[in-house]
């Protein structure tokens, strides 16, 4: 094989695995859902949600089945939501949310990811103080007028909404995820996303060299397909 042929070949395995990491991690947020709410996806909204996140990313038919089967528990996996904190370069704080069936693996995994790549892993706990958790919606803003669908947010409880390229990112209390949910389902909206996410109160600065470093670190997390999602506290 030659060398450009060789080039070719690394690129689309690359490539390859990163469509993996992306189905594992949506096909996962359907098996949750569905452990949460039950596979009727007109009655569970976070359903809804994996399942329009799974078609955008063209998850095979057969994998979206497979998962909602695992949900139900037909499969015999018993996966539990672990949260690991450290600090990578620099300092900045990092916040790992995983999903697993092997707890010793996965600390491990998260262990040697801190060391090989200048952090340490903390105890549990260590970081609660640095991020508050929110609950986050994404919605496509087109068709969306948008001094109602704000001042419908606001009223659901709401405290931001911001405008990101071509969708609304919607930011309220944990506590009123609920709430929110229901106005969008009242208004006939799935969101790209919904979730409880991580927000960090204090960010820090980093030079170029150090962001790097760090963006390498929350590369090989996120690679990881028991790592659900990385939160860090990088400013800017």
């Amino acid at each position: 094989m030659g060398r450009k042929s060789s080039k070719i070949a690394a690129r689309k395995g690359a490539q390859d695995r990163l469509r993996s990491q992306i189905y594992a991690k949506a096909l996962f947020e359907v098996t949750r859902s569905v452990k949460k709410g039950g596979e009727d996806s007109g009655t569970n909204f976070l359903l809804r949600v994996a399942l329009n996140k799974c078609r955008k990313s063209n998850v095979p038919k057969e994998n979206i089945l497979r998962a909602i089967k695992k949900g139900l528990g037909n499969d015999g996996d018993n996966y539990q939501d672990v949260a690991y904190e450290g600090y990578g370069p620099g300092g900045i704080a990092l916040f790992v949310e995983t999903s697993t069936n092997n707890v010793a693996r996965t600390v491990a995994n998260m262990r040697f990811y801190f060391s090989r790549n200048n952090g340490q892993l903390g105890n549990s706990g260590s970081l609660q103080f640095l991020f508050n958790q929110k609950a986050v919606f994404e919605i496509l803003a087109e068709g969306l007028d948008s001094d109602e669908f704000e001042l419908e947010m606001m009223d659901a409880g709401a405290e931001d909404i911001e405008l990101e390229d071509d969708s609304f990112v919607v930011y309220a209390e944990k506590e009123d995820f609920g709430a929110i949910q229901t106005k969008l389902e009242e208004m006939g909206i799935t969101p790209e996303e919904a979730s409880l996410e991580r927000i960090p109160t204090t960010k820090k600065d980093i030079d170029e060299e150090t962001f790097e470093s760090v963006v390498k670190l929350i590369d090989v997390m996120e690679a990881d397909e028991d790592v659900l999602k990385v939160y860090h506290n990088i400013e800017g």
